[in-house]
């Protein structure tokens, strides 16, 4: 029996899991895509810990209007513009399971525009 898309998704997210890993020098960017929203944060998988996140609600996005990919690009900068405040200069990109394609792609090339290295 072929696999639903969430099993799909899990099974490719495990499959990175175990070999993608932050820390704090170099935290993992974790990306989660809703069917509205997009969320980024970069953990510290040594410690269980988030060091900073970014979302498409954040009060800096949430007035702008433009699609989705549009928004999901604002997310990559704002990210990016945190971690250099916070120090961090260089990630490991976890997609989370979901294509390098759309959003995700948005996020990663605006986050790599704004300073960040992955």
């Amino acid at each position: 029996m072929a696999l639903t898309k969430i099993e799909r998704r899990t099974k490719i997210k495990m499959r990175v899991r175990k070999i993608v890993t932050g820390t704090a020098v170099r935290p993992r960017m974790s990306v989660f895509r809703s069917n509205k929203e997009i969320y980024a944060q970069l953990i510290d998988d040594i410690h269980g810990v988030t060091l900073v996140m970014a979302s498409s609600k954040s009060k800096d996005i949430v007035g702008t209007t433009g699609t989705k990919t549009e928004k999901a690009a604002l997310v990559g900068k704002l990210i990016a513009e945190k971690a250099i405040a916070a120090g961090i200069s260089e990630i490991v990109f976890d997609r989370n399971g979901y294509l390098y394609h759309g959003r995700v792609k948005q996020l990663a090339d605006a986050a790599r525009e704004g300073g960040l290295k992955f």
